[in-house]
Parts: structure tokens; sequence; C-alpha cells
């Protein structure tokens, strides 16, 4: 069956996976095994990271550049992200740290409480 979208979407798809392929070859993913992002979930900051990122991002579009697709197309990867972590298994690569995990105060306090 084919779908006669009324706004592109098949496009838009398409054009949402070129972008985050093109993630996964930057100079950020090209460094190392893994991505910041995979450790700034690790560590139990991914939602705040991810949910940050698409406000900043969405009140960004309009004033830097104009309306900048780019800010669009990571608006929708850290929704991606963040659907990974809520509603799918994720497929980290990150190996278990050998030493104990830094924590901050205020999660001490969280956790203990």
């Amino acid at each position: 069956m084919t779908i006669d979208y009324k706004f592109n979407e098949g496009q838009i798809m398409q054009d949402i996976k070129e972008y985050v392929d093109k993630t996964y070859d930057s100079h950020y993913a090209k460094t190392k095994n893994y991505q910041a992002t995979e450790i700034i979930i690790d560590q139990g900051h991914g939602t705040g990271f991810c949910m940050g990122n698409i406000l900043k991002y969405a009140q960004r579009y309009g004033k830097k550049e104009g309306h900048n697709k780019a800010d669009l197309m990571k608006v929708i990867h850290y929704a991606i992200i963040q659907l990974s972590q809520d509603h799918y298994k994720c497929n980290s690569k990150i190996i278990e740290p050998q030493e104990p995990a830094l924590k901050s105060v205020m999660a001490e306090k969280y956790n203990n409480a």
C-alpha cells in the first residue's frame, strides 16, 4: 500500500535518517568507540540532557541562522534518543566502568532519602 503523504513525511523521514547517519560519521564519533551522549545516559542524566537539548534547539530555531533545518533535525534526533531510552530497548555500546561512577551530592541525597 502506498501512502499519499500530505506533508512530505516520506521525504522528511529519509532526511532525518540521513542526518542521524551522518552523526555516526562525525568527528565526535570518530575519536572514540562511544559518543558523549552515551556516557551522559550511562551516568543517569540522559533525560535531562535530551530534553534540555530539545528545548535549546527548538527555542533557537528561527533566531540563529534563520529557520535553520539543522536545528529541527537536532530536536528530532534528541527526541529519538529519548524515545530509545523510554520506549525501546537501547543498543548502547558502553561497557560497565571498572571504577565506581562519580555521583553528585544531590544524587546521593536523593538516593539515600
